[in-house]
């Protein structure tokens, strides 16, 4: 546990090297190790912050009316600095995605390289009616005493095989989910990021799954369009949770942007 001032982050911390701060989504049951910990051996070489954003896993659930990607995105700035990292990649999945996106806004030089994988914080115009990922999603959280099935039913649609929603799995998120679940209004308030993209002057790597259900591609040509130093990545038969569902061709192609090759690469052309 980390103190960062009005509140604790838990965080897990592997590897040595240049830090990557690894940011998760805000499905039910979320923690940084469940999206994330399969990852992490490929990046041994990476000083590797998991953090356990505000409300989620072990760090406390927060009392504030501040939008909650606003929020969230100060205290891994502070926590940033308690561990003495002035600088880090950012690796930000879905909701983590939206933090991780704010940090780079507010705090530029705090941040080398971002990675989004179907990233929160911009919608269009027309939303809702949410699509069928976020509405199991808001369910979930609304619901007074959710069972098990509902969290089966949520994670079978973040994977496109859904051998990969796996009883093992199912039963980590539910009973995380028991643990921390955040009492929020539905939807959440987690903040519009629309306005300040233009902000955000690292090199960014947006990866996508074709088939997500619940950030789905349509929404990413907005950001792809706003950040001024982006580029797309489509993977197919894929939904919400790249970084698990296509784990190895996530990681090449994470490890290959953060040193430098796609964008040296894009530089050359």
């Amino acid at each position: 546990m980390l103190d960062v001032g009005d509140a604790e982050l838990a965080y897990v911390e592997s590897g040595t090297g240049s830090p990557v701060v690894w940011l998760h989504g805000s499905g039910p049951g979320a923690t940084g190790m469940s999206n994330f910990g399969a990852n992490l051996p490929a990046f041994e070489d990476y000083r590797n912050i998991v953090v356990d954003l505000p409300g989620w896993g072990r760090s406390p659930r927060p009392v504030t009316d501040e939008p909650l990607i606003f929020h969230a995105a100060d205290r891994v700035l502070r926590a940033m600095t308690a561990l003495g990292i002035e600088r880090a990649h950012l690796v930000g999945n879905s909701y983590g995605g939206g933090v991780a996106m704010r940090i780079a806004m507010t705090h530029p030089d705090r941040v080398d390289r971002l990675v989004l994988m179907a990233p929160g914080g911009v919608l269009p115009p027309d939303a809702p009616p949410w699509p069928i990922g976020l509405e199991r999603l808001f369910g979930y959280m609304a619901a007074a005493k959710p069972s098990r099935e509902d969290m089966a039913r949520f994670v079978r649609l973040m994977v496109y095989d859904e051998t990969l929603a796996t009883d093992a799995l199912i039963d980590e998120r539910y009973e995380s989910s028991l643990r921390a679940h955040p009492e929020l209004p539905i939807p959440p308030n987690f903040g519009d990021l629309t306005p300040d993209l233009a902000h955000i002057v690292a090199p960014t790597l947006l990866v996508w799954g074709r088939e997500d259900q619940t950030v789905p591609l349509t929404w990413a040509p907005k950001i792809l369009q706003g950040i001024p130093d982006a580029e797309l990545r489509v993977l197919p038969n894929c939904r919400h949770w790249v970084q698990y569902e296509r784990a190895p061709e996530f990681n090449h192609i994470v490890r290959e942007f953060l040193r430098g090759g796609a964008t040296a690469a894009a530089t050359k052309e």
